[in-house]
């Protein structure tokens, strides 16, 4: 037989020739729309985690292929954003060189592993044709009042000089440099996304979500239900709390606002320690958001002298601090302190000596906090509350809710933890937002028939010091006229952020070609939603989310059929170093995919990536594990060797065999990747037992490993003279044939018949034993009396003696 890596060319040649993979709109088939994430195109290459998620997919698009599917497993690049620029950067050379030279590598590494996607329909994001709809959709949010321009504290990272998520600082730090993210004002583009909350949340019951998934949204959302409550400041003014806890508000002892919203700029001249202050605000500046409420981090503050607020229910006049740990752009901007019933107040208030009321009884609070996840619904009531004292949490939440509302000073509202999109990024390697700047109209839309809006192809794009985009830079650009009034005016500089273009990407894979729309509402519909998406655990709460709001907002304006356009969404597990550690050049851990396919095969890499353990939990590269799975494509090669002059299926194997498809094909669709393996190594290990095997059984176990080995499988089968595998139906499996033989075994006490028992044949002495003295009428005869002796004959009798 040829050597591996003529196989591996050869019939990844006759997939391509025969358009083996070509997904057809509006074929008869039922159509399946399987989806991977699309991948930056790096410098490094493709990673041995790619080619978990990609061959996991892979197999589920060729089974469903063979079950009669018109499948749609498209690929595509992500090829926007900082990555890419600051490759391109560091290598001297301009990112769509950069990206180009990437793509191709990916490329080739895809094409050999045999991957199947259809390749018809790829794109990237940096395409022009691409971008011009990303463009266009964005004007769409515009036209509808989902775009807007406003100062914002925004995370901005140093080194990279550009605007970030906060989902891309989580920890206070830049997701792609590692450096520290510090806050800066800006004026920036937002989307509306906290307008969709409840509708995202909502939207999560259309869905087939994993539930750890379905968490991730959830949690990110953040939808809290409690209580608003306005609050007095003694000389005048007020400000608002949300409270989720108004059982508690009798223990207030002081409250926090926020060093960076509009009430403290409001009180600034009345407070007496003013420098204090102003430093106190300068240095929470350098903090992210993610770095100022992260709960394991101290809790800082600074009092305002001469500043005190009233507690609406008792009158009592408690201090006002400033704290990092209050966010102005979240909620009121300000929130009420209960020492004794929240821990975070408990240490605060410890460290600035303040008083400590406690109000719910249940438990000693001079050590630490009674906080509500303990003394919610068990019973625990108001103490130190006036007339609300003797009651439990629960009554008093609502009587105490409406003393205040009927004074006038609160009202029951719904939060959200999510916060408007941040959508501009100050970077040149993104997509330009099409809006003008002029000195008359204000804020103007580019005309649709404009679009694309081209980045200009210039030498220097590295990011400005002063914060501004590289592109404010380029005066030939940035100077135009006014799309409304022609006036002179002045293009936004901004670009967008990385997660635009894959907001929308999934929609395009459905109609890539198509120039007069981002794509067509008949295709759309034929291909219906995503019914299988894989993804990162990291992406929950960022691309899915974004996603999601896209669609949503699309499908409001009647661009989509669905308003959720994904059904399922799963997650895999990274694959480690060897060491247990993530695979890092630093570490000297990194697998490369080239590497392992030159010196084993594509085959074995598939194969070994399926096997390596569960799919969606991390797993340590195990090179002892790889060379068993070549050993294991090496038995199933010599198999060939047995075939007999037979034409059906040998009988001794057909229960096994109809098991192994039964149990093939349901774990190919539920992520049971490894034991899809396991199951057909077993069923290699039973034909290996035999002296001989039928052409129909190993054809049978070709077929069944085709989705993981499909290069040596379909050689293999070529050399029987079978007709290509990809053109075969999937096998089914006879119920009938699983079922294990019933037998009758009879149970005896003394000798006499007390019973009998229908079991499977394979049943075992002990087992046969077991079940009769499970039997009713076998207790009655043995119940009470000494157990001489219990005879056995298998899968016959059962004969207990007593006495």
């Amino acid at each position: 037989m040829s050597s591996f890596k003529n196989i591996e060319v050869k019939w990844q040649k006759y997939w391509e020739e025969s358009k083996c993979f070509e997904a057809i709109t509006g074929s008869s088939k039922k159509p399946y729309y399987i989806l991977v994430e699309f991948p930056y195109p790096s410098g490094a290459g493709l990673h041995v985690g790619h080619v978990r998620s990609y061959t996991a997919q892979d197999a589920k698009a060729r089974m469903k292929r063979m079950q009669g599917y018109n499948v749609l497993y498209p690929m595509g690049w992500d090829a926007f954003g900082a990555p890419a620029e600051q490759y391109a950067i560091k290598n001297h050379i301009h990112p769509k060189d950069a990206v180009k030279e990437n793509i191709s590598t990916f490329k080739r590494q895809m094409k050999t592993l045999g991957f199947s996607f259809d390749w018809d329909r790829e794109f990237s994001t940096t395409d022009p044709e691409y971008y011009k709809w990303t463009q266009w959709q964005f004007l769409k949010f515009y036209e509808h009042d989902m775009a807007y321009k406003a100062k914002v504290n925004v995370n901005w990272c140093p080194n990279c000089k550009t605007v970030l998520s906060n989902e891309d600082s989580a920890g206070g730090v830049c997701e792609r440099c590692g450096n520290t993210v510090i806050q800066k004002e800006k004026s920036q583009w937002m989307l509306r996304m906290s307008k969709y909350s409840e509708d995202l949340l909502k939207g999560l019951d259309e869905t087939n979500f994993a539930d750890k998934v379905k968490l991730g949204q959830i949690n990110w959302i953040g939808k809290s239900e409690g209580v608003e409550v306005k609050v007095n400041i003694v000389g005048g003014g007020n400000f608002s709390i949300f409270t989720t806890c108004i059982e508690t508000i009798y223990g207030v002892t002081f409250f926090v606002i926020a060093p960076d919203g509009k009430l403290i700029n409001t009180l600034m001249p009345r407070i007496k320690n003013k420098e204090e202050v102003n430093k106190y605000i300068l240095e929470t500046q350098k903090k992210s958001n993610m770095d100022r409420t992260e709960l394991n981090k101290g809790k800082t503050g600074c009092k305002l002298e001469g500043i005190e607020a009233i507690n609406p229910v008792n009158g009592k006049k408690v201090p006002i601090f400033v704290g990092d740990f209050v966010l102005g752009s979240y909620g009121t901007g300000a929130v009420m302190a209960v020492p004794s019933h929240d821990q975070r107040d408990f240490e605060y208030a410890a460290i600035h000596n303040l008083e400590m009321i406690q109000v719910i009884d249940g438990k000693d609070t001079k050590d630490a906090a009674f906080e509500k996840n303990e003394y919610l619904n068990k019973g625990c009531k108001l103490i130190n509350s006036e007339e609300f004292t003797g009651l439990t949490v629960e009554e008093a939440k609502e009587k105490i809710t409406d003393k205040l509302v009927k004074l006038g000073v609160a009202k029951v509202v719904t939060n959200y933890k999510m916060r408007d999109w941040i959508f501009s990024r100050q970077r040149f390697w993104g997509e330009p937002i099409p809006m003008v700047n002029c000195p008359v109209c204000g804020w103007v839309p580019l005309n649709e028939s404009d679009l694309p809006l081209l980045l200009p192809d210039v030498a220097n794009y590295e990011p400005t010091d002063d914060g501004e985009s590289p592109l404010a830079k380029i005066t030939d650009w940035v100077n135009c006229k006014c799309p409304k009034c022609g006036h002179d005016a002045k293009r936004e500089t901004d670009t967008m952020p990385n997660w635009a273009g894959s907001s929308w990407y999934f929609l395009r894979f459905m109609d890539p070609h198509n120039s007069h729309e981002f794509a067509s509402m008949e295709a759309m519909k034929y291909w219906n939603k995503v019914d299988w998406y894989n993804g990162g655990m990291e992406h929950t709460a960022r691309h899915l989310l974004y996603a999601r709001f896209w669609v949503q907002f699309l499908y409001n304006i009647g661009l989509v059929p669905n308003k959720e356009m994904i059904y399922t969404r799963v997650s895999h597990g990274m694959v480690l170093g060897a060491n247990n550690e993530k695979m890092s050049k630093s570490k000297g851990n990194v697998i490369n995919p080239d590497d392992i396919v030159n010196e084993y095969g594509a085959d074995t890499l598939r194969l070994y990536e399926m096997f390596m353990g569960d799919y969606e939990q991390d797993v340590p590269w195990n090179t002892d594990s790889l060379k068993g799975c070549k050993r294991f494509l090496d038995k199933v090669i010599k198999l060939k060797d047995k075939l007999n002059e037979v034409n059906d299926f040998t009988p001794s194997l057909e229960k096994i065999q109809n098991q192994t498809i039964k149990k093939v094909t349901y774990d190919l669709d539920n992520m049971g990747y490894n034991t899809v393996v396991s199951n057909l190594m077993i069923l290699t290990n039973a034909y290996s037992d035999l002296p001989s095997i039928s052409k129909k059984d190993y054809t049978l176990l070709l077929t069944l490993l085709n989705p993981i080995a499909p290069h040596i499988t379909e050689e293999l089968n070529e050399n029987i003279g079978n007709k290509p595998i990809i053109t075969y139906s999937w096998p089914k499996y006879d119920e009938d044939k699983i079922k294990d033989e019933i037998i009758t075994v009879v149970v005896q006490v003394n000798g006499k018949i007390r019973g009998k028992i229908e079991v499977n044949s394979d049943i075992s002495d002990e087992e046969m034993k077991k079940n009769a003295f499970e039997i009713e009428n076998v207790q009655k005869f043995t119940e009470g009396k000494e157990i001489i002796k219990v005879i056995v004959i298998s899968k016959k009798i059962v004969n207990i003696v007593v006495k």
